[in-house]
C-alpha cells in the first residue's frame, strides 16, 4: 500500500492511496471539513466506480470503526496506527501482566513513560474512552495506548513487567 498527499489551494487536501489489491482510493478533505471519497477499482484507473461524500462528524465516525477503536478482530490482537509521530498501538494485557488489578493512577503510566492509555476495551466488551485514573487494568483487557514508538514500547514493559 502507498499513499500520496497533496495540498489543494483553496480546497483542502487530497490523499491518494493505492491498495495492494490493485485498486485506488482518494480521499479529498475540504478545509470546511466535508469529505469526498472516490474508490477506483484496478480495472478501470479513468472512472470512480464510487463516490461517498462526508460530514466532519461522520468521517470521524467512520475513521473511528475502521481504525478498530471500537472493535479489533480476534484474529489481530494487535493493531497500530501511525499519525506522524503518533502511534496507535493496540494492546492486550495477557494473564500475569504486572499491572492486572492495579489502577492507572498506581501504575503512573504516563509520568514514568509518557505514553497515554486512551481507551479500555474489558473482556466483555465494555468500552472505557479516556479512562478515569481510578480505573483497574483487568486480564484480558485490550488498551489503546498513544504515544511514539518509544514511549509505547516503555509503557508495555511497564503494563507486563511493573517496572
Amino acid at each position: 500500500m502507498s499513499i500520496s498527499e497533496t495540498v489543494l489551494p483553496g480546497v483542502g487536501r487530497k490523499f491518494q492511496v493505492e491498495t495492494t489489491s490493485g485498486d485506488r482510493l482518494v480521499i479529498v478533505i475540504h478545509d470546511d471539513g466535508t469529505r469526498e471519497l472516490y474508490h477506483f477499482t484496478r480495472r478501470n484507473m479513468d472512472r470512480a466506480s464510487s463516490v461517498l461524500q462526508l460530514s466532519d462528524g461522520e468521517a470521524r465516525q467512520i475513521a473511528g470503526i475502521i481504525g478498530g477503536l471500537t472493535y479489533v478482530p480476534r484474529s489481530l490482537p494487535i493493531a497500530e496506527v501511525v499519525l506522524e509521530d503518533l502511534v496507535l498501538e493496540w494492546f492486550r494485557i495477557e494473564p500475569g501482566a504486572a499491572c492486572i488489578g492495579m489502577t492507572i493512577r498506581e501504575l503512573q503510566a504516563r509520568t514514568r513513560t509518557g505514553a497515554s492509555i486512551v481507551s479500555i476495551i474489558e473482556p466483555d466488551q465494555t468500552k472505557r474512552t479516556n479512562p478515569e485514573a481510578h480505573t483497574v487494568l483487568n486480564a484480558g483487557a485490550t488498551l489503546i495506548v498513544a504515544g511514539d514508538r518509544s514511549t509505547i514500547n516503555a509503557l508495555k514493559r511497564l503494563l507486563i513487567e511493573g517496572k
